[in-house]
């Protein structure tokens, strides 16, 4: 779960990391008004707010002296189709800013914290070089990124953050307040069940403070029943609308650039399902698992989420019946491909407990449905049906 940039500083506040004085705006009236009661002088920075980085160059991050600046500024980028390296060439339409106080900027620092899945510890990954250019860093002098790994049980030791104020060059009390920003960073980290929190640019002032000029916040879909209020700093403007659908009935369904649909039951062979039809020369369009205990409204509603996406040229359905049986799953299809009036080549694999009652059902449904014994099968005929070999 991803969150805007405001959000992501409103908790950085209650964990006491500095950051610049600022409000979300809807509207350039609103940005106006913001502008207004954080100075009379300015400067202001006008910051689009989508879920996605590289704002900046994208053009979506302006600076402004006077308050017609603001205005401008503000009227330009609400609304825009703001093109980043992370969001695509499709882009995000910006539809709230962040209106915050300027910075005297003496130097750009890079901090974040992820989980290093190859040794299963989170990682403290800092770098003296922050900004716009940090994948550029990564890319051409990693030895400017500086790692500190947490210990799951001792957790981030003082000789760590002493090490890494060391690495990134700071002395005196900018070090003794970069040291407590990382120990608070972990702690927010560690309490609301993140998967990544990122400050880029850290910057140092011309006063000699250091303050978090960005702030990204994602966080563990997993562990969000332990912070239900989050639920309410969703953007559904900024996800994948099939993907929010698919919450709804407690699917698992992740959009991909291919053109055969799955509806698969259990996470492992779906991923099987895929990798089968690449092997078959095709490409899937989604992950979509309908887990162990789908009911038929559930398979409706999985190929109601499906068939949304219009690259689709096949649908694959591959049920193995455990939990789940093949005769309830056959009346889900037979039922979803009459009320949905379904014209996309449909293959189903079925197998498992009521496979040949499964099987019954859908030869004598009437229905143009192809089926298969096996996987290879099965894809073969699914790559075919989709325009493939």
């Amino acid at each position: 779960m991803k969150i805007h940039e405001y959000q992501a500083k409103e908790l950085f506040r209650k964990y006491q990391i500095p950051v610049p004085n600022g409000k979300p705006a809807f509207s350039v009236d609103e940005a106006i008004a913001i502008a207004k009661q954080l100075s009379d002088k300015g400067p202001w920075v006008v910051k689009a707010q989508i879920h996605a980085g590289g704002r900046g160059k994208g053009g979506g991050v302006k600076v402004a002296k006077t308050m017609d600046e603001v205005a401008l500024y503000s009227k330009n980028i609400l609304g825009m189709k703001l093109v980043t390296v992370q969001t695509g060439p499709e882009g995000k339409i910006v539809q709230r800013l962040l209106i915050e106080d300027g910075a005297r900027i003496s130097k750009e620092y890079y901090v974040a914290i992820t989980l290093d899945r190859a040794v299963s510890q989170l990682c403290i990954i800092a770098s003296p070089e922050g900004g716009m250019d940090i994948e550029e860093v990564a890319e051409k002098t990693p030895h400017r990124l500086f790692k500190q790994w947490i210990h799951p049980t001792l957790g981030l030791r003082d000789f760590q953050t002493r090490t890494l104020a060391n690495q990134m060059g700071f002395t005196g009390p900018a070090s003794k307040q970069f040291q407590d920003i990382l120990k608070k960073l972990v702690r927010l980290f560690m309490e609301n069940d993140c998967t990544l929190a990122e400050i880029n640019p850290l910057v140092l002032s011309q006063e000699g403070m250091l303050s978090a000029l960005d702030a990204k916040l994602d966080f563990d879909e997993n562990g969000m029943f332990r912070h239900p209020s989050f639920q309410e700093l969703r953007d559904l403007n900024e996800e994948d609308p099939s993907e929010t659908a698919a919450k709804k009935f407690d699917l698992s369904y992740i959009s991909l650039d291919g053109n055969i649909g799955c509806m698969v039951n259990g996470a492992g062979l779906a991923m099987a399902t895929m990798d089968i039809i690449k092997l078959e020369g095709g490409n899937p369009a989604n992950f979509l698992d309908v887990g162990g205990g789908a009911t038929e409204e559930k398979v409706k509603e999985a190929f109601k989420i499906i068939l949304q996406d219009s690259k689709v040229k096949a649908i694959l359905v591959n049920i193995f019946g455990g939990i789940m049986k093949c005769d309830v799953i056959a009346k889900g299809i037979m039922g979803a491909a009459r009320e949905l009036n379904l014209t996309v080549p449909l293959v189903v694999r079925l197998e498992g407990t009521n496979v040949a009652q499964g099987k019954q059902l859908l030869e004598q449904s009437g229905l143009k449905i192809i089926t298969a014994s096996g996987m290879k099968e099965a894809a073969m005929k699914a790559v075919a049906a989709a325009g493939g070999h």
